[in-house]
């Protein structure tokens, strides 16, 4: 549910954002849209949410310009971050820095590295060897030592998202069939 248009200031920045990003699960797809994910069944599959609700949350945020929905050239659709969305990623970075030092006590569970220099990123996503403003597509995410895999069978998302892997790298895998 959307907060209501009847707080006092109706031009609230923070308000508005809420309104796009603010639904439970909006930004763990904006999160996974950063990992690779691009097809429904593979944020149904790696997110465990009711398709429903997916459809719902991914036509909002095609509506919104935070996403783009696009044909995969093979039948199907894929979602892909657009400028818009992909300008969230300082807001979702400081959001899983904030999980991590608050909730992750093993030690974090994701890495964040510039992938020309393999150095880590800080809180701010400037890589610590070079000092550079790594911009998302130069950022390479891999567990942490605070990763600990999930039980059961693993699916190919999965496995995909846990394997060290540039940002915005689409996660690719041949359409089931059936």
């Amino acid at each position: 549910m959307t907060l209501p248009h009847t707080y006092a200031d109706g031009n609230c920045p923070l308000a508005r954002t809420l309104e796009v990003v603010g639904e439970r699960w909006t930004l763990m797809i904006v999160r996974d849209a950063f990992y690779g994910v691009r097809r429904f069944g593979d944020f149904a599959t790696q997110l465990g949410i009711p398709r429903a609700v997916l459809t719902s949350r991914l036509k909002s945020l095609v509506r919104e310009g935070v996403l783009s929905r696009e044909s995969d050239g093979a039948g199907g659709v894929e979602y892909r971050l657009t400028d818009k969305g992909v300008a969230l990623w300082p807001a979702v970075h400081a959001l899983m820095n904030w999980g991590e030092a608050f909730y992750s006590p093993n030690g974090v569970k994701r890495l964040l590295r510039h992938d020309l220099d393999g150095g880590l990123l800080d809180p701010e996503g400037r890589c610590r060897d070079c000092g550079a403003a790594v911009p998302v597509p130069e950022i390479r995410s891999e567990p942490g030592p605070g990763y600990r895999p999930p039980g059961g069978v693993a699916d190919p998302v999965s496995d995909a998202i846990n394997t060290p892997r540039r940002l915005l790298q689409p996660i690719t895998q041949a359409p089931a069939r059936g």
